[in-house]
Formats: structure tokens, C-alpha cells, sequence
């Protein structure tokens, strides 16, 4: 394991006329004989934990600061020198080790909203489930209903009202409410997201250099 300097924590303990007490949840002190053991070590682990968390996150954000660097000083003398560019409009680009066992991508997507039309869509679907037999109902008044239910964020779910213009009728009505659902699309700016690859030989699958703490 390689060495990794932790980020200083308060103990969260504070001394008051020779006493020592632990700071609580409403911003008071209680003594420390009267806190359990076993939330003294709950909290001794949880600060043990954050004081690496924190400098790790730091680390994550100068290692994207570099990368981006590096990449834009990589295009500026390519253009400067060469008069060349890589990459497609959008801005995605991949680069490549020599060996071809490593390689850098960035992918630029776009952040998607929904105007108004959306509940236009969601009326001429709903016309549809109320007229189409019990049977064709079921399954797609469920996809409706989950498509467009908002979460606690009032965000609806993407994934769901996409999937909604791959379900094929031979109803205009449910044609108009897809088409409703395009105009409803509205491209409010976009996010670049920067992945590293490598593998161990040419023939060997690429593997992700993982950074998402959740996915390791």
C-alpha cells in the first residue's frame, strides 16, 4: 500500500473546568464518562475514515485539474506543430500509449431537460391506456406512470421516458405523444467526463482505471 498522509480530524472533544466533554448532535457538550463505548469507537472510526476521505477527494480534484491541463497543452502544440486536431465536434477524443496498453478517453455528454411539452405527451398516452385493451394496458400504464413520476428532486426518470420512444403503436396518438416527448428535449449544457483504460497485452480486454469510490 502506498503511503498516504491522513487529514487532520478534531477529536471533537473540548476540556471545561478540567473536565472533558464531546461536542453533541445540537451543538452542546456532554461529559465524556457519559458517552457509550461503543459510540466513542462508532466515533473514533468514522473520523479515522474522513481524515484519509478528505485528502483523497483533494487529490481526485488535482489529478482532474491535471489531466484536463494536460490534455489541452497536448492539442495546443499538436496544432501548433502538426496543424492537426484529434477528436470528433462534439469534443469527444481518445489517446493512446504507443503500445496501445493504455489509453485516455473524454466524453462529452449533454444534459438533457424537459419544457412543457411533456405533459402534453403524457395526456395523449394516457388517452391511449384508457381506450387500448386491459391486456396492452398493464405493462406500458406502469412504464407510463414510473416514466413521469417525479422523485423527491421533482426530477423525472430519463432512462424511463426514453425508453417510452422506443415503444412502437400503430396509435397516432401515441406517436404524437413520442413526438411531444422530442419537442419537450431541451439541451441545457453538457458534462465532460475523462476515463482511463489499460490492459496487460493487444489481445487482452481493456480494463478501467477505476476512481469512483463506489465502483472499486
Amino acid at each position: 500500500m502506498s503511503e498516504f498522509t491522513p487529514h487532520h480530524i478534531p477529536d471533537g472533544r473540548r476540556e471545561i473546568d478540567g473536565n472533558i466533554y464531546m461536542g453533541d448532535g445540537r451543538g452542546g457538550w456532554q461529559p465524556l464518562e457519559t458517552v457509550k463505548p461503543q459510540h466513542l469507537l462508532e466515533d473514533e472510526t468514522v473520523r479515522k475514515i474522513v481524515s484519509y476521505g478528505l485528502p483523497l477527494s483533494e487529490q481526485v480534484k488535482r489529478f482532474k485539474a491535471h489531466t484536463f491541463d494536460d490534455i489541452s497543452a497536448f492539442e495546443a502544440i499538436l496544432a501548433q506543430e502538426y496543424d492537426a486536431r484529434i477528436g470528433g465536434k462534439k469534443g469527444n477524443k481518445t489517446l493512446m500509449s504507443i503500445d496501445q496498453l493504455y489509453k485516455v478517453e473524454v466524453r462529452v455528454s449533454d444534459r438533457i431537460d424537459f419544457g412543457p411539452e411533456l405533459q402534453t405527451a403524457k395526456q395523449l398516452f394516457d388517452e391511449c391506456l384508457n381506450e387500448w385493451s386491459a391486456e396492452a394496458r398493464a405493462e406500458l400504464r406502469g412504464l407510463v406512470t414510473d416514466a413521469f413520476n417525479t422523485d423527491k428532486q421533482g426530477q423525472i426518470n430519463r432512462a424511463l421516458i426514453f425508453m417510452l420512444l422506443r415503444r412502437d403503436s400503430t396509435d397516432a396518438r401515441w406517436k404524437r405523444g413520442q413526438d411531444a416527448i422530442r419537442d419537450a428535449m431541451r439541451t441545457v449544457g453538457s458534462k465532460t467526463y475523462v476515463r482511463c483504460w489499460h490492459r496487460a497485452a493487444h489481445d487482452a480486454s481493456w480494463e478501467p482505471i477505476t476512481i469512483d469510490l463506489a465502483k472499486v
